[in-house]
């Protein structure tokens, strides 16, 4: 080593890292985590052991560590769906609390032993009991794929009936509201890879199950549009189908026997948001769009009506 030569220093965050990709994984797939890799405020691994507990919902969003920082400004996050710059970090919605406190409520529901304080219907239950307990001779549902639907069923079986949980749904339907007016949604995020073709079938089936067996309740319904960002997608989903050979109610078994009945019930609509497009209803040359917009907007379109129409046939789902 020269007189100039400087002795390399190790990288405190590369051996972290290097420590924490030699063990990711702590917890089964299909059990609640009880442990989880200590993050620093930027997402990055710490060399500290587990910790005990899971880890609370957060939006993290981990980029790999530079070599050299040097004392620049961070930046900031991206503001989302800000077409017209009026947004700012300060009014960006922050969904974590309410994620948080929901999963607290639906923890504690879940360790209740006695189906009879649950407070959802018997056909729930007996669902319930199924997807967390059968001996599944093929694939056995995650946790995470569980807990989704757990989530949704008690946001509608069982918050709705408790005065104590009202915040909740005025929660939800203020976040619509701002955002989605007309048409309430609750989104169950899933990262990459955690089932969610599943997670539609096990919502599938609790809707039907219960809309055939409590046909005069306004919670459930029969009739689903499942809308594709394309092709290879929507071929993907035919195992949604009760009628297709690969169905998943009964090839992954998450339908106990004498519910498989129920669910053929179902009216599923599988298509591509293409559908829903607007499109043009004459076919017009460039001269005569020119002739017939002159110096005002351009013609209308409209959207396919033939398929919107068909689509548009499925059995209405009101939320509470």
């Amino acid at each position: 080593m020269g007189p100039n030569d400087r002795a390399q220093e190790p990288d405190i965050g590369t051996a972290a890292a290097e420590k924490f990709f030699e063990s990711p994984i702590l917890n089964s797939p299909h059990e609640r985590p009880s442990l989880h890799h200590a993050l620093d405020k930027d997402g990055q691994p710490l060399d500290l052991p587990p910790i005990q507990g899971r880890r609370r919902s957060e939006l993290i969003t981990p980029v790999p560590k530079p070599r050299k920082r040097k004392n620049k400004p961070e930046q900031q996050d991206m503001v989302f769906g800000d077409e017209e710059g009026l947004s700012s970090v300060e009014q960006e919605y922050n969904p974590t609390p309410i994620i948080n406190e929901i999963r607290s409520h639906v923890e504690t529901w879940r360790a209740l032993p006695n189906p009879a304080d649950w407070s959802v219907t018997s056909a729930t239950a007996r669902l319930l009991t199924h997807w967390r307990h059968h001996n599944f001779a093929s694939v056995r549902p995650f946790f995470c794929q569980v807990e989704a639907v757990e989530t949704v069923i008690w946001l509608t079986e069982v918050a709705r009936q408790q005065k104590s949980r009202a915040n909740i749904w005025q929660h939800i339907k203020g976040a619509n509201e701002q955002t989605n007016p007309e048409l309430l949604r609750i989104a169950m995020k899933m990262a990459t890879g955690a089932g969610k073709t599943t997670v539609m079938a096990m919502l599938i089936a609790w809707q039907t199950v219960n809309a055939v067996r409590s046909p005069s309740s306004n919670l459930f319904s029969r009739g689903f549009l499942i809308i594709t960002p394309g092709i290879t997608i929507r071929d993907r989903l035919r195992v949604l189908l009760p009628d297709d050979p690969d169905n998943y109610y009964s090839t992954r078994e998450l339908l106990p026997a004498d519910m498989l009945g129920d669910i053929a019930k179902a009216k599923i609509v599988i298509t591509n948001f293409h559908t829903f497009k607007r499109r043009e209803t004459m076919d017009l040359s460039k001269v005569g769009r020119a002739l017939l917009q002159g110096r005002g907007e351009a013609p209308e379109t409209a959207p396919h009506r033939q398929r919107a129409t068909r689509v548009g046939r499925c059995p209405r789902y009101e939320f509470p």
